[in-house]
C-alpha cells in the first residue's frame, strides 16, 4: 500500500514508494513558489479590462493621455506612450520601476485628478493594470533598459534646527529655486508666468506651503528623492549632478529638503465644519497682520472647481482659504488668507492666462480671451438665519432664495455687501463691511469687520451669538481667467461667535454644592447625637432593673 503525508496543508500520496524528508521539502519549497508565482503574476489582458473601466476616460483608449476629460484637467493625464514619468525612484531620463508605478496607482497624485485606487480596486486589478499600462511603450519592452533604482542616503539628524534650516535656505537661493518658487515657496517666482511642460502645457510651480498636494510625498525624505529624481518631464530637474560636481553635498541637499519640509504646517489642514470666533473685549483687530491673530486658531476650507453652471471650471487655482474670527459682543472681524501667485491683475501673467485658456475645455466658443481681471473673494451668509438645518442654495442662492454675501476685489481694492439671486445676479447694497488687504510673497490676506445687527433689517444679514451661522467661501484668480462663473467654491461650513463662560457658571454650582454638603454634615452629625443619646439612655433603664 502507498502513504499519505501532510504537505503544506495537502494530502500527497505515492503508491508504493515512502516520501523521504528531502523530497518533502523540496515538494514545500514548490508549492510556496507556485503560490508566490501567482501573487506576481501580471495579466495583461485583465489589466486592459480593468484600464478600459477606470482609466481610459482620462488617459484615452491608446494611452496617449488624450480621453475624453482630460481636456478639463490641468495637469494633464499622464501619456503612456513616451514612457515619460514625474515620480519615481530611478535616475533623470530613466524608465519607473514596478513599484514605481504600483505607487503612484495605490496612492494616487495628490494635486492632481489622479486618485488612489488603493480602496477601489483589488490588488490583483491594481497590479495588472500597472503591467497593461506598460504595453503602450516599447520602452518598456527594450532589453537594453536597466531600470534600477537610486542608492538614496539616510537623512542627517538636527534637520529642525536653525542651523540646518539656514543651510538649506542659503542652497534654496543658491541653486535657482526661488526663481520658480518665489522667494517665501508659493510659486510666485519671476519665472512662474512662463512654466509649461514637455507637451506645452502650462504647469504651476508647486506651493511649497501646500506639502499635503505634492505627488510622491510630503515627507523630508519624499522632497529629497525628488530633488534627486527630478520630475521628467516639466521644468523641474534633477539636482544628482550638482552632488557629482561637487556643488554641494548629498547632506546640504538633504537640509534642503528639510527647509522646504518646514514651509508647510507640521500637521496637515483638518477640515472642520465650524469656525469658533472666541468674544474679546474692546475694539476688534482691523489689520490683517495685526498681532491678535497670530494668538487665534487658523480653520482651513478646501476650494474646488464650480462646474454647475456654464461656462464651468475644472482647474481652479486656490485650493483653499484659511479663516480666523473674532467678536466683541456687537462687531465681527473675519480673516481670510489664501495663497495666489500673483497679485492681478498683472500684464506678466497675461500670456500663462491665455496658455490656460487655450487648454482648458470651455463651454464658450471660440475660448475666451486673456484680460486683466483682479483677484475676488467671497464670503457668504444666508439673508435670513435659518431656525432649523435649511439652508439656501449654496451656489449663490436662487431668484427667490438669495444669500448675503461680502465681495473683495484686488482692483479697484474694495469690499461690498450684496445679495446675490444665482450666479448672473448680484444686488449691491448700501452699505459695506470695512476690509483692508494686504499681498505679500504670494499670499493674499483681508479682514472684514461689521457690526453684527445693522438698522437694515430687511436686506444684511443680522449677526448673533450663540447661533450656528452658515458660511460659504468663493475665490478668483484673475492671473488664472477665473471671472463671473469660472471660480473656486465651497460648500456650506458653520461660524460660531462665541461667548465666554460667565463666573455665575462655575460658582453656583460651588455654592449649590457646599450647601448641600453642609446640610448633609448636618443631618449626620444630629442623628449621632440623636444615636448617641438614646444609647445612654437605655442603658441606664437596663441597670436600674436589675
Amino acid at each position: 500500500m502507498g502513504e499519505s503525508r501532510d504537505v503544506g496543508g495537502r494530502q500527497v500520496r505515492r503508491a508504493g514508494t515512502r516520501i523521504g524528508p528531502a523530497a518533502v521539502g523540496l515538494l514545500a519549497l514548490g508549492l510556496l513558489l507556485a503560490r508566490a508565482w501567482r501573487l506576481d503574476a501580471q495579466d495583461t489582458t485583465a489589466g486592459k479590462r480593468v484600464y478600459a473601466k477606470w482609466c481610459a476616460g482620462c488617459h484615452g483608449d491608446t494611452g496617449a493621455g488624450d480621453g475624453p476629460a482630460a481636456r478639463a484637467m490641468l495637469p494633464r493625464p499622464r501619456n503612456f506612450t513616451g514612457a515619460v514619468y514625474k515620480i519615481r525612484t530611478t535616475a533623470s531620463g530613466q524608465l519607473p520601476t514596478d513599484a514605481d508605478l504600483r505607487r503612484a496607482i495605490d496612492v494616487g497624485l495628490p494635486g492632481s485628478a489622479m486618485p488612489a485606487w488603493q480602496g477601489r480596486l483589488s490588488e490583483t486589478e491594481r497590479r495588472d493594470v500597472a503591467a497593461y499600462v506598460k504595453t503602450f511603450s516599447a520602452f518598456f519592452a527594450d532589453t537594453s533598459q536597466h531600470v534600477a533604482t537610486l542608492k538614496f542616503s539616510s537623512e542627517p539628524g538636527g534637520g529642525a534646527s536653525a542651523a540646518a534650516l539656514k543651510v538649506g535656505r542659503q542652497f534654496y537661493d543658491s541653486i535657482g529655486c526661488r526663481k520658480c518658487h518665489g522667494d517665501q515657496g508659493r510659486g510666485d517666482g519671476p519665472s512662474a508666468p512662463t512654466l509649461k511642460d514637455d507637451a506645452g502645457f502650462p504647469i504651476f510651480a508647486a506651493d511649497l506651503h501646500q506639502d499635503w498636494r505634492f505627488r510622491g510625498g510630503a515627507g523630508v525624505a519624499d522632497i529629497y528623492r525628488r530633488l534627486r529624481t527630478g520630475l521628467d518631464g516639466t521644468p523641474m530637474p534633477s539636482f544628482s549632478d550638482l552632488i557629482d560636481q561637487k556643488f554641494l553635498t548629498d547632506e546640504e541637499l538633504w537640509r534642503l529638503a528639510q527647509y522646504v519640509h518646514s514651509l508647510s504646517p507640521a500637521q496637515g489642514p483638518e477640515v472642520r465644519d465650524v469656525i469658533h470666533a472666541p468674544e474679546r473685549v474692546g475694539p476688534l483687530p482691523v489689520s490683517p497682520d495685526d498681532t491678535a491673530w497670530a494668538r487665534l486658531e487658523r480653520y482651513w476650507f478646501p476650494l474646488v472647481g464650480q462646474v454647475i453652471r456654464k461656462p464651468r471650471w475644472f482647474a481652479p487655482a486656490v485650493a483653499g482659504v484659511w479663516v480666523q474670527a473674532l467678536h466683541n459682543g456687537t462687531a465681527l472681524a473675519l480673516r481670510v488668507s489664501w495663497d495666489d501667485r500673483s497679485q492681478s491683475p498683472d500684464s506678466a501673467w497675461l500670456a500663462f492666462e491665455q496658455r490656460v485658456l487655450d487648454v482648458m475645455a470651455s463651454d464658450d466658443s471660440p475660448p475666451p480671451k486673456a484680460e486683466p481681471w483682479p483677484d475676488e473673494l467671497a464670503v457668504q451668509f444666508p439673508h435670513r438665519l435659518p431656525d432649523g438645518i435649511e439652508r439656501p442654495y449654496f451656489l449663490m442662492g436662487t431668484a427667490t432664495d438669495p444669500v448675503y454675501q461680502w465681495r473683495w476685489t484686488s482692483r479697484p481694492r474694495r469690499a461690498v455687501a450684496g445679495l446675490a439671486r444665482g450666479i448672473e445676479r448680484f444686488d449691491t447694497l448700501s452699505a459695506a463691511p470695512a476690509a483692508q488687504a494686504v499681498y505679500e510673497h504670494g499670499e493674499w490676506r483681508v479682514v472684514f469687520t461689521r457690526a453684527l445687527a445693522t438698522p437694515d433689517t430687511a436686506n444684511d444679514v443680522q449677526l448673533a451669538t450663540g447661533r450656528a451661522i452658515p458660511v460659504a467661501f468663493f475665490a478668483w484668480d484673475g492671473s488664472s481667467g477665473e471671472h463671473d462663473s469660472r471660480m473656486a467654491v465651497s460648500t456650506w461650513y458653520f461660524l460660531a461667535l462665541d461667548q465666554p463662560t460667565r463666573p455665575g457658571v462655575f460658582v453656583s454650582p460651588v455654592v449649590a454644592m457646599a450647601l448641600a454638603l453642609g446640610l448633609g454634615l448636618g443631618v449626620v452629625r444630629r442623628a449621632q447625637r440623636h444615636r448617641r443619646s438614646g444609647g445612654r439612655g437605655s442603658g441606664r433603664g437596663v441597670a436600674a432593673s436589675g
